[in-house]
């Protein structure tokens, strides 16, 4: 985890070694914290209802369900909460998915992983 600081980031992804990479990625970035990681739905629900953060970076196909399923199950909880969509199925189909679920943005792993870093970046700066 990162220090304390003014922008809250929550990775949900099932695979440990992406998940190191995003908190690897997001610490980088002067004034963001990592504060809880989770790989499974449950888990991820729990995780930001207790955090509140200000952003979710949310893998779409998880242990025992899907992305969709957490920004659904947390939108009413913590409305605030910005999710960015990281996955390796980058469809039409699924990007409407979770942007009808209430993703702020969509992304593909392979060729867009340091789009996250972008947004939250450009989140921190000074207006």
């Amino acid at each position: 985890m990162c220090c304390a600081a003014a922008t809250s980031v929550y990775i949900v992804e099932d695979s440990a070694s992406i998940r190191a990479c995003l908190v690897d990625l997001l610490c980088e970035v002067e004034g963001v914290c990592v504060v809880g990681q989770a790989e499974t739905p449950d888990a991820a629900v729990a995780g930001i209802v207790a955090t509140r953060p200000d952003y979710v970076v949310l893998d779409f196909q998880l242990r025992g369900g899907t992305g969709i399923e957490v920004m659904k199950a947390v939108r009413a909880q913590a409305p605030a909460t910005a999710f960015i969509v990281l996955t390796n199925h980058a469809t039409p189909q699924y990007r409407r998915l979770c942007m009808e679920a209430g993703a702020r943005c969509f992304f593909d792993k392979t060729s867009e992983f340091e789009r996250v870093r972008e947004v939250i970046a450009g989140a921190t700066l000074p207006s």
